[in-house]
């Protein structure tokens, strides 16, 4: 597996003053979670166009003011609106321990299934696996070729030499499903897509209603006196 190097400066102060002027200078927080204590430091935005913006995996050094500390991404936080990067976490890693990370799906070959008529469709974009920093690769090769309609392959049927894999044995990484099923599928998310449209025009059309409630109630009290007034005329009479 890769690395990439990643250079910052130490965090002298915490808390969310410290994190917005950070961020206003296109800096992003991030914390080391270490065997003995957690590291708080800070880097450039840009300094992780390498790490994120990849479809392979990759070992992280982080030269923070000199220091190095061998590491792996944990997780990262992007702003809900602008996309940028707003957080950073990793989890320190050694030698003589096994890492657990995440690592990317890579489907090779042309299935059988998919000649037939079907459609591939890749249900784990990314599995989670346990092994040395020095046998971890950089991308999972799953292989398709002999995959047939209605067939999948589960986690249990993957072999790699060297690490793990954690996720359950029976979840599915990648299945041919039939062209049926597949226009299926889309005609019900057009369909759900409708009803929610009608249901959201009868809710507009209830609330466009709703004003003229009131004018049908002065019109039955006005109604209501009129017969009084015709009662009261008779008993006079």
């Amino acid at each position: 597996m890769k690395t990439i190097e990643i250079k910052g400066t130490f965090r002298n102060e915490l808390g969310k003053k410290s994190t917005k002027k950070i961020r206003k200078e296109d800096g992003v927080p991030c914390v080391i979670y270490g065997k003995e204590k957690n590291i708080h430091f800070q880097a450039h935005e840009l300094a992780f166009k390498n790490l994120v913006y990849t479809h392979e995996a990759h070992l992280v050094k982080l030269d923070i003011e000199g220091q190095e500390y061998k590491a792996v991404l944990h997780d990262m936080q992007f702003h809900p609106v602008t996309d940028r990067i707003i957080h950073a976490d990793f989890v320190q890693i050694f030698d003589d321990k096994p890492v657990l990370i995440d690592i990317p799906v890579t489907v090779t070959g042309e299935a059988d299934g998919v000649k037939a008529g079907g459609k591939l469709i890749v249900k784990k974009r990314h599995l989670k696996v346990r092994g040395f920093a020095k046998d971890l690769p950089e991308k999972l090769v799953v292989d398709v070729t002999d995959l047939k309609i209605a067939h999948s392959i589960k986690v249990g049927e993957l072999k790699y030499d060297k690490i793990e894999l954690i996720d359950p044995k029976i979840t599915t990484v990648v299945t041919v499903a039939t062209s049926r099923v597949a226009l299926k599928t889309e005609e019900e998310e057009a369909a759900e897509a409708a009803a929610a449209a009608a249901a959201a025009e009868g809710v507009e059309g209830a609330e466009a209603a709703a004003p003229a409630a009131p004018g049908e109630e002065k019109g039955k009290e006005k109604g209501k006196e009129k017969e009084k007034e015709k009662d009261k005329d008779k008993e006079r009479k």
